[in-house]
């Protein structure tokens, strides 16, 4: 049906003014119109859509309704990660990291960006030239969920961007989140129905976000701030996080009205300070404040550590307590044989949240602390999130109370396994000496061991593993590569295809590398960064299972505790038992030679700038590490090589500056011997 023009223009007005005063209504809290006229221009583009379906545009304000519920969210790999942030709880923790910042960008004084930590749910929203195409949650960091469905329902986030000339690409990552007043409307709005209240508004927000059914997070008073920029392309250049937070604004992006810009540590205090006094009267919970860096230039020189930013730290309010009662104290065993008690509390509100358990960490604490059954205690949410027991009210405490010993009062055996329970003297735990025989570790082991970032078998979960070794069909890691078809399928939520893609990730799992094989053992405090450092260092397992002490403190940032970690591992026969057993069934790697042999990178460093056309930059980091190269953060005079993407930023001008070589992903791939 050819749609008349007048009514074109018509339709396209009514976008215009229902988008405008979404934003004034949501974002900015200065309505202009009544809820009656609003409904009135919004019928009307219904109707004119109704009569001239060609008119419905994906933008348009009337498609924020929400489509067909999903039958599950699919995966959405972040171009850039979304990385978590190092937090600070004390004033002197503050203080120690505006001294490395300091230090580092060789500064007297460092000008920060700071605004308040939403109590929310990170997410990630992609517009192409202006047009809000997808939305993905934060996940772990690297791959979400894609919420795209639920997100368009949120009247807070704009369909398109404001302006004329929008970048080409520009994804924004911010939190979604639920304001106080929401929160206590729908709450009453749950009883009025008899339904289950929500415990926060966190809480609220979480859920709602992540319904299969859109039309049910439409019906949820969802709000949304950014903070931040992932991946971009044609986007204006700017100096300064402020003003990327300006431009954000510009194109009609919520932002916190409280954001600010300060100087030193003493600007950065003062901010907490005065957030802390205002934390009860915002609109939003917040559990802290967030200090970034204002020059991006200088961002990018800090660059990171592990997973987190060097140039931005996250300063937590103190945790909320309350009193109760210890009912009881039970013994959880962990993945490395770890034993902690965890009290078991009456029921308390804390936060906003109801706590029936709290960590007691170890027998130390306990100890330390006198706690002991049917005392009176009070509990904080450390950084607002683990509950722990912060101090005993003695005054209040039973006369039968008697102080508590872990070890006695299991018997001195596992809980789960009934092996041995011993601890070192060295050491503040009590451990498991059950290893992989231990049900409790084996789970936690095979979990590990099937991670992304470990062997990367997808589809080995959490509630398939507990059947797989509640059934005894999985006993150790090797017992893995001996599942097939017809076993998997007759699981519980398995059918044939499911069973037949596990299998199929199983079978792509048994090539890796050595640094992910290392890293797939659980080796007590061997980390992901470690085990790269051991492959990397030595070239090959049986070399590093053979190292002694002396030999593995010379692989950088291992010192005695870890070098001592995995002696002890390799001199456990069992453990290399399961190795062998894995290897016999065709679990394989590539090996060089030790540092500085081997590998088409080794002995090299280079560093990552800029937007690659066909790779992520963690793809490109595991070839590189793979061909024995390290990656650095900042570029020096010992940097080999700077692979340089689309709009690359001031590590490719002091590569330049140095005379250091710069190359392009196609340059990368001449390296590693993997083009022509």
């Amino acid at each position: 049906m050819t749609v008349p023009r007048q009514v074109q223009e018509r339709a396209a007005w009514l976008r215009a003014q229902i988008e405008h005063h979404n934003y004034l209504y949501y974002v900015l809290d200065a309505p202009e119109i009544s809820d009656a006229e609003f409904d009135r221009l919004f019928r009307e583009l219904q109707d004119l859509e109704a009569q001239y379906p060609d008119l419905v545009t994906a933008d348009s304000p009337t498609q924020r309704v929400g489509g067909h519920p999903a039958r599950e969210f699919s995966s959405v790999t972040h171009r850039v990660p979304m990385l978590s942030l190092n937090n600070a709880f004390t004033e002197a923790e503050v203080a120690a990291f505006d001294r490395r910042v300091r230090e580092a960008l060789g500064l007297d004084v460092v000008e920060y960006a700071v605004e308040p930590k939403f109590d929310g749910l990170a997410i990630s929203l992609s517009y192409e030239k202006g047009l809000l195409v997808q939305a993905a949650t934060r996940g772990d960091g690297y791959v979400g969920e894609d919420v795209t469905a639920n997100v368009r329902t949120i009247r807070a986030i704009p369909m398109r961007l404001n302006g004329a000339d929008p970048p080409a690409l520009l994804e924004i990552r911010g939190e979604v989140l639920m304001l106080k007043a929401d929160f206590e409307r729908l709450n009453r709005q749950q009883q009025a129905h008899g339904e289950k209240l929500f415990a926060n508004p966190r809480n609220a927000a979480a859920g709602s976000l992540r319904q299969l059914d859109p039309r049910i997070t439409a019906g949820r008073p969802l709000s949304f701030f950014a903070y931040g920029v992932g991946a971009h392309a044609g986007m204006p250049p700017c100096t300064a996080h402020s003003e990327l937070m300006d431009y954000l604004e510009r194109l009609h992006l919520p932002v916190a009205r409280e954001r600010r810009v300060v100087r030193g540590l003493e600007g950065l205090l003062a901010y907490y300070r005065s957030i802390g006094a205002q934390r009860d009267a915002l609109p939003y919970d917040i559990d802290g404040v967030v200090y970034k860096v204002n020059d991006l230039g200088s961002q990018e020189e800090l660059g990171f550590v592990s997973r987190a930013p060097r140039f931005a730290v996250a300063h937590k309010f103190p945790a909320q307590e309350a009193l109760t009662v210890v009912e009881a104290i039970d013994v959880q065993v962990g993945r490395t044989g770890a034993l902690t008690p965890v009290a078991r509390l009456r029921p308390v509100l804390v936060g906003g949240v109801t706590v029936t358990n709290a960590t007691l960490h170890n027998q130390d604490e306990i100890t330390r602390k006198d706690i002991r059954v049917g005392d009176t205690v009070s509990v904080r949410r450390a950084g607002d999130v683990i509950p722990e027991v912060v101090r005993v009210l003695p005054e209040r405490r039973p006369a039968d109370a008697r102080p508590y010993d872990l070890l006695a009062a299991i018997g001195h055996v596992c809980p789960v396994c009934g092996s041995r329970v011993v601890r070192q003297e060295d050491e503040a735990v009590a451990r498991c000496t059950g290893g992989l025989y231990c049900a409790a570790q084996r789970k936690q082991a095979i979990l590990h061991f099937a991670s992304r970032r470990a062997m990367d078998i997808e589809g080995l979960g959490e509630k398939l593993v507990d059947q797989l070794v509640d059934g005894g069909i999985v006993r150790t890691l090797a017992d893995i590569y001996c599942l097939d078809v017809p076993v998997l399928a007759g699981l519980d939520r398995m059918g044939e295809k499911s069973a037949q893609n596990l299998v199929r990730a199983i079978a792509q799992s048994r090539h890796t590398t050595l640094a992910r094989f290392i890293y797939a053992l659980g080796i007590r405090n061997v980390g992901e960064a470690t085990a790269k450092d051991l492959a990397r260092f030595f070239g090959s397992f049986d070399k590093l299972a053979e190292a002694d002490m002396e030999t593995l403190q010379r692989v950088p940032e291992v010192g005695p505790v870890v070098a001592a970690s995995i002696v002890n591992f390799f001199a456990e026969p069992h453990n290399r038992e399961v190795i062998a057993q894995l290897r016999a069934h065709g679990v394989t790697w590539e090996e060089g030679g030790p540092e500085g042999q081997g590998g088409a990178l080794a002995g090299k460093t280079l560093v990552l700038t800029g937007t690659l056309p066909s790779m992520t930059r963690e793809e490109a980091r595991e070839l590189i590490e793979a061909a024995g190269g390290k990656v650095a953060g900042s570029v020096s005079k010992k940097t080999d090589y700077v692979v340089a993407g689309s709009e690359a930023g001031s590590k490719l001008a002091k590569a330049q500056a140095l005379g250091i070589p710069v190359i392009d992903e196609r340059g990368l791939m001449q390296l590693l011997g993997k083009s022509g």
